[in-house]
């Protein structure tokens, strides 16, 4: 009787493996075949996908297809090349705050990479692109001109910083040109000392750029009319 129950025993001991066996194999199996549903394309196929969708100006079906490359063959040749396209994508979408993340996180993981001044020199047309009239706040003329010097003092002799150099003179141009619009502003306000210290800025910040002359006479101006006032109030 007790061998019985002793071969029963081990009959039922083999049948709890095999069971436990099949069902790791059914879930090893079914955890592969949902790895494999997630990563579906191999590395290059992602980017000949994303490259594709940019040339016909697919651009966020380029940036998944990208960033799909990026998120599951962080080590792949391909990787660098998404990295930059997201950020071309961006651009191209005109969502120039997510370019310019995107740019910059490149300049900070590849800094010698030899797309750099190209990098760079997107940053500064993300700003530049959004330059708005003198009489309107001037901070992306700024950045855009900060970025191209960066550029143009880093890789001087590079062909981005011949075009940088281009574009800075409208940079200059154009804070000229508001630096000039508030001093008159104050000017006609009668605020003439506020004005004085504004046409001088001209002068001594943005010479040679088409306002010169106005700002001298604007100095004379209100030079002037600060004399004209000052006797005024002594009178009164």
């Amino acid at each position: 009787m007790q061998g019985f129950f002793y071969i029963l025993m081990l009959k039922f001991i083999m049948i709890n493996r095999i069971f436990m066996g099949c069902l790791l194999g059914v879930f090893v199996f079914s955890g592969c075949g949902l790895f494999k549903s997630k990563v579906e394309k191999p590395a290059h196929e992602l980017a000949s996908e994303g490259m594709e969708a940019y040339r016909d100006e697919k651009y966020e079906k380029a940036i998944e297809s990208f960033q799909k490359l990026k998120d599951w063959y962080p080590f792949s040749k391909f990787a660098i090349l998404a990295e930059l396209k997201v950020a071309d994508a961006y651009y191209r979408l005109k969502q120039y705050e997510d370019a310019i993340f995107a740019y910059e996180e490149f300049e900070r993981l590849h800094p010698r990479n030899e797309a750099v001044p190209y990098v760079i020199y997107q940053i500064g047309m993300c700003y530049f692109v959004r330059i708005d009239t003198v009489d309107r706040d001037q901070t992306s003329t700024q950045k855009a001109l900060e970025t191209f010097d960066r550029l143009t003092r880093q890789f001087p002799d590079d062909p981005y910083s011949f075009s940088a150099v281009e574009h800075m003179k409208k940079c200059i141009k154009t804070l000229a040109g508001h630096e000039f619009y508030v001093g008159l502003f104050y000017f006609k306000s009668k605020h003439y000392k506020a004005a004085l210290h504004r046409f001088k800025a001209v002068l001594e910040r943005y010479p040679d750029v088409g306002v010169h002359h106005k700002a001298l006479q604007y100095i004379t101006l209100s030079e002037a009319s600060m004399k004209a006032q000052q006797a005024k109030n002594k009178k009164d």
